[in-house]
């Protein structure tokens, strides 16, 4: 499945990419961070180790108890090892290696690489789009980069640019050209992916290198807070998330700055200059599922969570914060771009509200029944006023123009047997009537809603790119892909409810048995 999408805009990434390149301190650096994320399984090797100890040594106890004269064999001590001490990196082997930064440097490698052709192969065009993908297939994760050509000659082309494996299954996207990490001092904006899983920890990594090891930063990563010996707690605090980050949103004024909703019913505020929390929230009492910056307001944040509540306030003053109480849990939230006063909420009974900001607790500006099943994946078109896009666990797509708010739908599109339920939607900034769809099927199309006639008479007049979109047929580029479902059952048979993932994921955590 594909439970998230973000695009890039054109001109963000390098035109030729980097390639990793492991140097003296790049190596330090990733020791360190797998020497954290190894002290930290020692210690809960340990710890589960002694619980065994301690029920083994009852058991003995007992034995003892029955069988008086098998104390002389010392059954306390007959599965203990003792090892040689030794004080041993997860790369000690590695360091005394000769590395070269490529074959040509190799004395030892002949057959040289046609380097010529590989960078022909990875260079990104002015006319391409990056668009990132969230993809979880057979129980491994990796955000998957997209190269989206729209050029006349090929009428849409995308193929996957490369790849980054992830530690755990991904939730949320965020793009931001901040630098952090071994790029930090270079001038100039450069392309990021904050990316938020089931983990607690923010991975931030360099999309303009490719086959990268380890992300640049990670943000709030417990080890370097927890005490030796002591036991991680899910108890939220003010300096990490405990539980995995459900949404995250980069402040395009404050270029430093990154919000981040949590299911440990937290949200954080993370300074990317020092990579630590620099403010935290507590306000909600359930998950936070989603939250946005206002794009005029620089400082006000709206957020939603399943405590069937919404909030709005100054992130420099939270206290006084508008609230808004729903009748189902929030899915997605966003500003409206055309008037920065309101917001759109979608919720997981199908319902789309639009609340002016300025008035909390009231009722909302309009209701829009949407869909018979949640709409878990919505977005805004930021040139074209009034034009909005819901998709549903149900399987379809669907443009709405709220034009005066008085909502009417556009078009609709059933995409189960090409996407599956509908878990990310969202329009590209360079070329707005593109808009990207994936879901439980783990497969990316990209329709453009300008070729659709309906679409094409309800925004004439508001957009100059519609007039000049006349086509016969409607157009959506996807993916090729070699397993196509075998029939239309047993795409129905993959049904995903999100929420039940969730759910079970975190009854099984409280339960203590393995996720």
């Amino acid at each position: 499945m594909i439970s998230a999408l973000q695009w890039v805009r054109r001109g963000a990434a390098q035109a030729r990419p980097d390639k990793y390149d492991l140097d003296e301190k790049e190596f330090k650096r990733i020791n360190e961070f797998a020497a954290q994320h190894l002290a930290d399984a020692k210690e809960e090797l340990a710890e589960a180790q002694r619980a065994e100890d301690i029920a083994n040594g009852m058991a003995v106890e007992t034995i003892k108890e029955m069988n008086p004269e098998l104390a002389e064999y010392n059954l306390d001590d007959y599965d203990e090892e003792k090892p040689e001490a030794q004080e041993a990196s997860i790369f000690s082997n590695l360091k005394g290696l000769t590395y070269y930064t490529s074959n040509r440097e190799d004395p030892y490698i002949t057959l040289k690489d046609e380097e010529d052709e590989d960078i022909e192969d990875i260079m990104i065009q002015p006319t391409d789009t990056l668009l990132l993908a969230a993809k979880t297939e057979d129980d491994i994760s990796h955000l998957e980069i997209y190269l989206y050509d729209e050029s006349e000659e090929n009428e849409g082309n995308m193929y996957v640019h490369h790849d980054i494996m992830l530690p755990a299954f991904p939730l949320c996207l965020e793009w931001l050209d901040f630098r952090v990490g071994r790029k930090s001092a270079m001038d100039g904006p450069g392309n990021y992916v904050a990316i938020g899983t089931f983990d607690p920890e923010i991975e931030i990594w360099d999309l303009d290198t490719i086959d990268n090891m380890y992300p640049d930063a990670v943000l709030g990563a417990p080890e370097k807070t927890k005490k030796k010996g002591a036991k991680k707690s899910k108890k939220a605090n003010k300096e990490y998330h405990t539980d995995a980050v459900m949404s995250l949103a980069w402040n395009r004024q404050h270029r430093n700055i990154l919000a981040s909703a949590s299911a440990d019913t937290t949200v954080k505020l993370w300074d990317l200059t020092t990579q630590q929390c620099a403010h935290s929230f507590h306000h909600h009492t359930d998950k936070v599922q989603a939250l946005a910056w206002n794009p005029i307001e620089s400082t006000a944040l709206v957020t939603g969570s399943y405590d069937k509540t919404v909030a709005v306030f100054d992130s420099r003053a939270p206290d006084a914060r508008a609230t808004w109480r729903l009748q189902a849990d929030v899915e997605c939230l966003r500003w409206d771009p055309h008037d920065a006063n309101c917001f759109y909420v979608s919720t997981d009974d199908g319902m789309v509200q639009y609340f002016d900001g300025r008035q909390g607790g009231a009722q909302p500006v309009f209701r829009l029944h949407a869909h018979d099943k949640a709409v878990s994946a919505m977005d805004v078109n930021t040139t074209v006023k009034g034009c909005i896009v819901t998709g549903s666990t149900d399987g379809s797509v669907k443009v709405w123009d709220v034009k005066e708010n008085r909502p009417s739908m556009v078009t609709s599109r059933q995409v189960k047997n090409d996407i599956g339920q509908v878990f990310s939607l969202t329009f590209c900034p360079d070329a707005p009537f593109n808009l990207a769809m994936a879901g439980s099927a783990g497969k990316v199309n990209i329709w453009d809603i300008a070729t659709n006639a309906g679409v094409r008479r309800a925004f004439e007049g508001r957009s100059v790119i519609v007039a000049s979109s006349r086509t016969d047929k409607e157009k959506v580029v996807a993916m090729p892909d070699d397993d196509e479902p075998e029939s239309e059952e047993e795409m129905d048979g993959a049904d995903i409810d999100m929420d039940e993932v969730l759910e079970s994921d975190y009854e099984e955590e409280e339960s203590g048995e393995d996720v």
